[in-house]
Order: structure tokens, then C-alpha cells, then sequence
């Protein structure tokens, strides 16, 4: 299994969102590198499900679903399905994740703006144990 980070601005599309629907498609991601990662998920990966902009933390687990195929909005990009796993325990603030010399290299980190991320093992542990989870 692999980890993930996976943003999306509140006022677009939120977790609450995402909960109330159960599972969603992951579309409208126009970003090569980003793509690049959906196309290497599978099912069963795990990804923190990220608000960004606005709260700007971790606030929940998603699962994958269902492997990329086209975008339904975009043919020409990928999406991939993800369920709702659960809430974090408690969210973990981006200023927490920066603060943590354990977290130096986490890509969204280094990589602010990108909106599909690897997330290491040890990285998730990490973030796993500032949730309380």
C-alpha cells in the first residue's frame, strides 16, 4: 500500500462534502506532476485528505477506490476514486507539519502548490501520531 496527500480548497469541494457523499471521483487535476501520481495510485492506497487555502490543514483519511481512467471532465487528464476512511482525530495545522524536522522533506511541503503528493511511510506515521491517531 501506498500513501497520499490529496488538497482541495474547502470553498470548492470539503471534506464535509466528501463525507456526506461517501466516495467521489478525484477530477479536474491539471497538473502533469500530479497526474503523474494519480496514474501510480491503487486500490487500497491511503491518502490525508488536505484542506488548503483556507484552514490549511490534514482533516481526514481517503481510500482508493478505484484505479485513474480519463477524467470525465477533462479526456485528456486522469481521475481516481477515493471513500471516506474517517476523520483525523484531531487536524494537524500546516504550521504543525513545517514545525516537525520529521516532515522536511514531505513533498506538499516543498512542493506547495502541488494538489497530489506521495507521502512516505514514515512521513504518514509522523502525521499519523500529530492526529492522534
Amino acid at each position: 500500500m501506498a500513501y497520499w496527500l490529496i488538497r482541495s480548497e474547502p470553498s470548492a469541494y470539503s471534506w464535509q462534502e466528501f463525507v456526506a457523499e461517501g466516495r467521489t471521483e478525484w477530477t479536474g487535476v491539471k497538473n502533469a506532476t500530479a497526474a503523474i501520481h494519480l496514474r501510480q495510485m491503487s486500490v487500497g492506497d491511503e491518502a490525508i485528505f488536505y484542506h488548503s487555502n483556507e484552514g490549511k490543514e490534514a482533516v481526514g483519511i481517503a481510500r482508493v477506490t478505484r484505479a485513474f481512467q480519463p477524467d470525465p471532465t477533462d479526456p485528456k487528464w486522469v481521475s481516481v476514486e477515493f471513500a471516506v476512511v474517517g476523520p483525523l482525530p484531531r487536524t494537524v495545522p500546516l504550521a504543525t507539519m513545517k514545525a516537525d524536522p520529521r516532515l522536511v522533506e514531505l513533498r506538499m511541503i516543498r512542493q506547495s502548490r502541488l494538489s497530489v503528493s506521495p507521502v512516505s511511510d514514515a512521513e504518514w506515521a509522523v502525521i499519523m501520531e500529530l492526529a492522534g491517531a
